[in-house]
């Protein structure tokens, strides 16, 4: 329902039809004018994100962890989907920016009456809707606050994309590692192999033991081929994490015995509403607010004003017109979408707490993995590398004296090749948990260390002679 005045200059009016519209025009047009000068949007300005290009590395370089995250941050499909979605709100904010735009409308009242006695008219008119309640400026604010909640959903992506990324790297150098350690282990078989063929030809040892030496050999090819199998997904599954299908770079350059001081777990808690998700929820109640604002704001009705120049086609007078439409918020005062509103945000809330339990429960897990994975390391450095390094030593002299069956020997080195593929993967699991914490902090833990201790990776060098 609609209420509307209607009023009538009844005097003629000297200005022609021409300069009635014109003032109208412009009577109507100035005052949205000045606003929309005052409030315009600038499509570049607080922009979150750059220009994303395309930049591969080149053939058989060598790259760093930074370096993988750079060609991944520039190139990744996934994420340049939200950046898109990121500038795509440029246009809303611009959209709901724009005011009414103003509604014209001819009339010509009995055209084809053939008596002289009817006054014949014809009225031009022109009206513009009139937002009240602030809906353009409550509009505004729900599109701003919607281009900042989806800059947050970009930024929980970019953070998982990074922790997938520092993994998968962390995979590539344990899968470089594990080769390493792979054909040292072939290398050092093949020594046994000769040293055994030599006493057999000589007759101090039986036919048997050249037999378990190739067989132990052939099983050392069959492991180094499997590292080597592994390393190769590692890699292509890093390449493809930058969009390219095959992985042309060389090796990955990292130090997998690098570690960090562990921080107590409170004060890691404290950190937990840097993380993008937490983030996320909070500004997602922002927006549901200003939802709610938006839709209060729509219960009051618009004013629709404008002016017409009626010419009456006998007399050739001019009248001008003025009209004003309210609508009359009887049935419909937008308790719906409202009640919706509220609705929307009490789901929020919701979300928000769901997001910090989830973020705790992670970093409760994740921290106590991380001391055990801490234990690990440092029993296998300390305790269990050591004693079988010694063992292999032992048993390989004592071989050599004839003081150690050869059974002996080769246990020895089986079980100085299994625990530095478990110190690898110990090694491997522990900066993963590192990762973890965080992404989940979205931050670093503390500053790296280095371990004093000699590395082990370079163990069977002695054992090559």
């Amino acid at each position: 329902m609609k209420f509307k005045l209607q009023c009538k200059l009844l005097r003629s009016c000297s200005l022609s039809n021409t300069q009635i519209l014109i003032l109208l025009l412009v009577f109507l047009y100035c005052p949205f004018q000045l606003m929309a000068s005052s409030d315009s949007v600038d499509l570049n300005a607080n922009n979150p994100l750059n220009h994303l290009t395309q930049s591969l590395p080149q053939e058989k370089a060598d790259l760093a962890l930074r370096d993988v995250l750079a060609l991944m941050l520039q190139n990744n499909p996934e994420l340049a989907s939200f950046a898109k979605e990121v500038l795509a709100f440029e246009g809303t904010k611009l959209q709901a920016s724009k005011f009414k735009n103003p509604d014209f409308a001819i009339e010509a009242e009995d055209i084809n009456a053939l008596t002289a006695n009817v006054q014949r008219f014809t009225t031009f008119r022109i009206s513009q809707l009139f937002e009240l309640g602030g809906k353009r400026r409550a509009r505004m604010n729900v599109a701003s606050l919607g281009q900042e909640l989806a800059d947050k959903s970009y930024e929980v992506t970019r953070l998982a994309l990074i922790a997938r990324t520092a993994n998968t790297f962390i995979d590539v150098l344990a899968g470089q590692e594990r080769v390493r350690v792979a054909e040292e282990t072939l290398q050092l078989t093949q020594k046994v192999l000769d040293s055994a063929y030599k006493r057999v030809e000589s007759g101090k040892a039986p036919p048997i033991e050249e037999t378990r030496s190739r067989v132990a050999l052939s099983t050392a090819n069959i492991e180094l081929e499997q590292a080597r199998r592994d390393l190769a997904s590692a890699r292509a599954q890093l390449a493809l994490l930058w969009g390219s299908t095959m992985p042309k770079f060389g090796k990955a350059l990292g130090d997998l015995e690098s570690t960090v001081l562990i921080p107590p777990f409170e004060v890691l808690e404290q950190h937990i509403l840097n993380n993008p998700l937490a983030q996320f929820s909070v500004k997602n109640i922002e927006h549901r607010n200003a939802i709610i604002e938006l839709e209060k704001s729509r219960q009051i009705p618009d004013v629709t004003l404008g002016g017409a120049v009626r010419q009456y086609m006998h007399t050739d007078n001019t009248t001008a017109l003025l009209n004003l439409s309210i609508p009359i918020p009887v049935f419909d005062r937008n308790q719906g979408n409202l009640q919706e509103a509220y609705q929307r945000l009490n789901k929020a809330k919701d979300e928000q707490a769901a997001a910090g339990l989830l973020l705790r429960t992670e970093l409760t897990r994740a921290y106590q993995a991380l001391q055990a994975a801490q234990n690990e390391v440092r029993l296998l450095h300390d305790e269990v590398l050591p004693g079988a390094r010694n063992a292999f030593e032992v048993a390989n002299r004592g071989y050599e004296l004839g003081r150690f069956s050869f059974l002996e020997m080769l246990d020895a080195q089986r079980a100085l090749f299994q625990n530095r593929v478990l110190y690898v993967r110990a090694l491997a699991n522990y900066q993963r948990l590192v990762n973890e914490i965080e992404r989940l902090i979205a931050g670093p833990i503390d500053e790296p260390s280095v371990m004093t201790s000699t590395r082990h990776s370079g163990d069977n060098e002695e054992y090559k002679e």
